[in-house]
C-alpha cells in the first residue's frame, strides 16, 4: 500500500474523509418516497446546519429536513404562494422564488413571518434563485408558455433590476465561487450560459458553456473547487463540469426527474430532490 493510501486510510479512521473511493459519486436514499409533491425543489442548508426543502405534501409548504432524512413541516406559505427555491442571506432569513404568487418572499425564521421581498409587475414566474456574500439575488425568470426567459438582480432593499430578457426557458442559476461568474441555463432550449458579473452585479460576456442534445435541465450548484453540477431532469443524471466546461464526472440517479441539489455544509455530500419519487437521494462526494 502506497504512503499516501495509508494516510488517506488514517484520515478516514478519525471521520475526516473515506478510504473507499467505490462510494463516491453513488446515489442513495435520504428520504421517503412520496413525502412531497411533484414541486419538490429548492434543497438548502441555513447557517445551523439545518435543510430546508420546497413543498413538503403539498404545494405552498417548507419541510424542516433531519440528518436521519425525517421531515416536518415548518411553514405553510400565504394562500396564492408556491416556493421553487430557497437562499439564506448572512443574518439567516429565508428568500423564496415564489412562482405561483410571482414575487421573491422573505421569511422570519424566528418568527415565521412572510413578508414579499420583492415584486415586480414584469416578473414572469420567478424560479431559482442564487445569492452573493454581499446579500444580492440572482433570479431566473422563465415564461413556459413562450419558451423565453428573464434574470434578475434583486438589490439588499428588494428593487429588481433586469439584466437580460434575452433568453430561452431560463431554469437552474448559480455563482462561481468567486462570484465572477453567472451559470444560467435554459431548460427547454438545453444550453448552459456563463455570464462576467462586475462589481455592481451586472452581467456582460454571454457564452456558451455547454448545451445538451436531449434530455431537460433545471437546478445546478458550484461546489467550492469551481465544478458545475447540473441536474438533467428525466434522465436519472446529475453531470459534473470543470469551469473549463468539461465533463468529469456523471452520477446516476434513482429517479429520473432531478430537480435540484445543493451539498452539505462540509461539502462531502449532495442532497437531490426528485419530482419523480417526490423525495430526496444523496451521494458522497470528494
Amino acid at each position: 500500500m502506497l504512503k499516501s493510501t495509508y494516510l488517506a486510510c488514517a484520515i478516514a479512521a478519525i471521520g475526516l474523509s473515506s478510504c473507499s473511493p467505490k462510494t463516491l459519486f453513488q446515489a442513495q436514499d435520504f428520504t421517503k418516497e412520496n413525502l412531497f409533491t411533484q414541486n419538490i425543489e429548492g434543497p438548502n442548508f441555513d447557517s445551523k446546519g439545518q435543510l430546508y426543502v420546497v413543498n413538503f405534501q403539498k404545494d405552498g409548504t417548507i419541510a424542516k429536513v433531519m440528518p436521519d432524512g425525517s421531515c416536518e413541516l415548518f411553514l405553510t406559505l400565504p394562500q396564492g404562494s408556491t416556493a421553487n427555491a430557497i437562499q439564506f442571506d448572512d443574518k439567516g432569513a429565508m428568500y423564496l422564488a415564489d412562482f405561483s404568487g410571482h414575487n421573491v418572499l422573505k421569511v422570519d425564521m424566528q418568527t415565521k413571518a412572510v413578508s414579499v421581498f420583492s415584486h415586480n409587475d414584469r416578473f414572469n414566474q420567478p424560479n431559482d434563485i442564487c445569492i452573493t456574500r454581499k446579500n444580492v439575488l440572482f433570479a431566473s425568470d422563465p415564461n413556459w408558455k413562450q419558451s423565453t426567459g428573464q434574470i434578475w438582480r434583486i438589490d439588499t432593499d428588494g428593487t429588481s433590476h433586469l439584466l437580460t430578457s434575452d433568453m430561452g426557458t431560463t431554469n437552474g442559476i448559480c455563482l462561481s465561487p468567486d462570484e465572477k461568474t453567472l451559470y444560467v441555463n435554459e431548460s427547454i432550449q438545453r444550453n448552459i450560459w456563463a455570464f462576467d458579473v462586475d462589481a455592481q452585479g451586472n452581467i456582460s460576456n454571454k457564452r456558451l458553456f455547454t448545451s445538451f442534445k436531449d434530455g431537460g435541465l433545471d437546478g445546478m450548484k458550484c461546489d467550492k473547487a469551481g465544478n458545475l453540477y447540473t441536474t438533467r431532469w428525466g434522465l436519472g443524471k446529475i453531470l459534473i463540469f470543470n469551469p473549463s466546461g468539461q465533463l468529469i464526472k456523471e452520477v446516476t440517479t434513482k429517479g429520473k426527474q432531478t430537480s435540484n441539489l445543493v451539498f452539505s455544509p462540509n461539502q462531502k455530500e449532495a442532497f437531490v430532490t426528485l419530482q419523480d419519487r417526490k423525495g430526496m437521494e444523496k451521494f458522497k462526494i470528494k
